[in-house]
């Protein structure tokens, strides 16, 4: 990966990231998990991620990753939906943890393309 690569995925990623941790934490005191609202912004960030490094990538393709990794991560989804239920501190949590799992999934593919691009 070289440096504009990499300077244009770290946008990318922080930029979903930020997104995340805003439906998170507004979404923590809603009695449903905020999973289907971040699917969008994750696929989002894996279409342009894949535009960084050259790779077509269609958006079905794109949501059937994110929807994979969204399964993986149906136990910390549960964790902070009911973190979520705590006032003001579970806002916190729940936005803070949407943002690190989204900036983690976006590093991960960022190395995946990477690698595929060699």
């Amino acid at each position: 990966m070289n440096k504009t690569q990499r300077k244009k995925a770290h946008l990318i990623i922080h930029a979903a990231s930020s997104a995340a941790a805003g439906i998170g934490s507004g979404m923590a005191p809603l009695p449903i998990s905020d999973s289907v609202a971040l699917l969008p912004i994750q696929t989002a960030m894996i279409v342009a991620l894949a535009k960084v490094f050259n790779l077509k990538l269609t958006e079905g393709a794109a949501k059937a990753m994110a929807t994979q990794f969204m399964a993986q991560q149906a136990g910390q989804m549960i964790t902070r939906f009911a973190a979520g239920k705590i006032p003001i501190a579970g806002s916190i949590i729940n936005g803070t943890t949407a943002a690190a799992i989204t900036e983690a999934y976006g590093w991960s593919i960022v190395k995946e393309f990477s690698t595929e691009q060699n």
